[in-house]
């Protein structure tokens, strides 16, 4: 049979030990009226909220959001350093060396002894990624100053040779009108010259396509070369005409 606990004498020892009786160990597991209530009154959780929202001052919603603004603008936020270009960083570079420059030698000198090995690693990084990202930048920009001047150059010489084509286009329309009034009496003696009446090229039209917008270096080039040969009134002007036709206006 199992042992009865409450029967055993190990449990008569355990009481007498502890100084304890049934009947205060009953006795102790009752409430009083009064008590079940006061402990009704501390378990209250509503009335433990409200008291303490009555402690802290409340906010309105547009207070809330202004403060959770104010908490992220004051965190840092690592997405910003992705989000700047290489000319900002290097605005910032270049800002710090302004800097640097600004304080005297002795002091920077002085600062930079009292590194320690580490830091002086750090320095020297930054300092080679910044001659580098330097470098890059100087090489884009040199580039495209090259292609700026180039541009440049091709539509100088392509407005100058216009000017001079349209100049030596009115000469000749100026001098046919003279030819005209004298031809009466030259065109009775002798037979009509078929050789290559001066003018021919010069007055020769170059079909040209609007585009959206303004025309390339290259097709400027094309012009420019076309233009040239009907100033000097050239005999290559048919075939410049011919290449422009195929290569610009209508490529294969």
């Amino acid at each position: 049979m199992p042992v009865d606990w409450k029967s055993s004498h190990t449990r008569t020892l355990h009481l007498l030990t502890l100084n304890l009786s049934e009947k205060e160990v009953s006795d102790s597991l009752l409430l009083d009226p009064s008590d079940e209530e006061e402990l009704r009154e501390q378990l209250d959780m509503h009335s433990i909220i409200v008291s303490c929202v009555n402690d802290e001052p409340l906010f309105t919603a547009d207070q809330v959001i202004e403060e959770i603004e104010e908490m992220m603008q004051e965190s840092p936020d690592p997405e910003d350093d992705e989000a700047l270009t290489q000319s900002d960083r290097l605005s910032m570079l270049s800002q710090e060396i302004q800097t640097l420059k600004r304080s005297s030698t002795s002091s920077y000198e002085e600062r930079v002894k009292r590194l320690p090995v580490s830091e002086l690693n750090e320095l020297l990084e930054e300092i080679e990624t910044a001659i580098k990202e330097y470098s890059e930048e100087l090489v884009q920009q040199l580039a495209l100053r090259d292609e700026l001047e180039f541009e440049k150059e091709v539509k100088n010489s392509f407005i100058s040779v216009l000017i001079e084509v349209q100049n030596k286009q009115k000469e000749h329309k100026e001098t046919a009108k003279k030819k005209k009034k004298l031809k009466n009496g030259s065109s009775q003696n002798g037979k009509k010259e078929r050789s290559h009446v001066p003018g021919t090229y010069l007055t020769t039209v170059i079909p040209y396509e609007k585009k959206n917008g303004p025309p390339s270096v290259e097709d400027l080039q094309i012009l420019t070369k076309i233009l040239r040969a009907m100033k000097e009134d050239s005999e290559k002007v048919p075939s410049l005409l011919t290449d422009y036709i195929l290569k610009v206006l209508c490529p294969t």
